[in-house]
């Protein structure tokens, strides 16, 4: 492949903010399109846009003003069928315009693996009413966790402990769902022993490979913190490898999954997937030689993945903000700067709300226990006033 490439990315947060930052130091011309203006990727993109993504005319028309060679989808809230018309004339979807489909929507993705390739899933039911999720529900057993089919970072996303919590998790399911669809899933609650994403590097010349497996720990359906490597035995990482490689390979293109597993006593349990960085993953900004977005960028461009190396036992934790405002300044970042080997990368967001990730801390330590107490302890330095 030819550079320099022109790539167009739908989502300008935290995570496509790294991304664009990868790609120009590749000389790429990267455009960031996002529903805000000055979102995190666009103050480092050479151009940006601010549509609204499930707008196709919107879609076709930044596309038309940019004509890029490469289309990279970064949040949900994309009209997907838009992405397979400019897919079939001839511009190249991340990983593909049905990979990106099929998992813009739990309900694909989770049809895909549980029916099609028989992957081992949580029990689960869809509801598009109330009515139908108190039944659904009461099918599955509490507790439950109720879910959007379409949100991110954890938005609208409750566990469930029995019927007088349904209307509230309906309601909260509603709220942050992204799209126009009322449809909610709700599936089994997994007594997990670990939560665990696999990175997954889908290569167009070469074999799908892996970092090693991430820890996190969510509150809110959220990350909060993540740690790598997580400890698994060898038979886990095998059947968390074999099914990442069954799921990706029905999705077909290239660039890195996000896959997520639940690890129980017995089993490794497929949860959820996503055909881009994850933001679990930012760990490798301090974990590994290459992160998971130059490890992305290098895999859509065709370019060799000679070998992932650890750097050391690693781990974050986010920032975030505990009030409105759009006035944003920051205190504590010397104090969390001068703990050895923490760094801190604030994401640049124009405004915060309760709960919204504004930065997050970075820190290696001589064990994951030391380095996962390094990244919150830094992370609680930090106050966004």
């Amino acid at each position: 492949m030819k550079l320099p490439q022109k790539i167009m990315l739908l989502g300008a947060g935290e995570l496509g903010k790294e991304f664009v930052i990868a790609a120009q130091r590749l000389g790429l011309y990267v455009v960031s399109v996002d529903r805000y203006p000055n979102a995190p990727a666009m103050q480092v993109a050479d151009a940006s846009a601010v549509i609204s993504m499930l707008n196709g005319d919107d879609l076709e028309r930044v596309v038309q003003e940019f004509q890029p060679d490469i289309i990279v989808p970064e949040i949900e809230a994309i009209r997907t069928e838009k992405l397979q018309e400019f897919e079939d004339r001839g511009i190249t979807v991340i990983p593909t315009a049905k990979a990106t489909d099929y998992t813009m929507n739990r309900d694909r993705i989770r049809e895909l693996a549980s029916k099609k390739l028989e992957v081992r899933t949580a029990r689960y039911a869809y509801a598009t009413s109330l009515e139908e999720l108190i039944a659904n529900s009461a099918a599955i057993g509490f507790p439950n966790v109720v879910k959007p089919v379409m949100s991110s970072s954890g938005k609208g996303q409750s566990t469930v402990h029995s019927a007088a919590e349904v209307e509230k998790a309906w309601q909260y399911a509603l709220e942050g769902s992204r799209g126009d669809s009322p449809k909610v899933i709700v599936e089994e609650f997994i007594n997990f022993q670990l939560e665990i994403t696999l990175l997954t590097i889908k290569q167009r010349q070469a074999a799908t490979i892996f970092c090693e497996p991430i820890g996190h720990r969510q509150e809110r359906g959220d990350y909060q913190e993540s740690w790598q490597p997580a400890v698994l035995t060898g038979e886990q990482l095998q059947q968390a490898q074999s099914i990442a490689t069954k799921v990706t390979d029905a999705l077909g293109g290239a660039g890195i999954f996000g896959v997520e597993f639940f690890v129980t006593q017995d089993e490794v349990i497929f949860s959820e997937l996503s055909p881009r960085p994850h933001d679990t993953g930012m760990v490798t900004l301090i974990s590994q030689n290459l992160n998971e977005f130059e490890l992305h960028l290098r895999a859509i461009l065709g370019l060799p993945i000679p070998v992932i190396r650890q750097t050391g036992y690693s781990a974050s934790a986010v920032i975030l903000a505990s009030e409105h405002s759009t006035s944003i300044s920051y205190s504590g970042v010397e104090q969390a700067l001068a703990v050895a080997d923490v760094d801190i990368k604030l994401f640049g967001k124009p405004d915060s709300r309760p709960y919204r990730r504004m930065g997050v801390a970075l820190a290696q330590g001589g064990s994951i226990e030391e380095a996962r107490t390094k990244a919150t302890t830094a992370a609680g330095l930090v106050s966004i006033n």
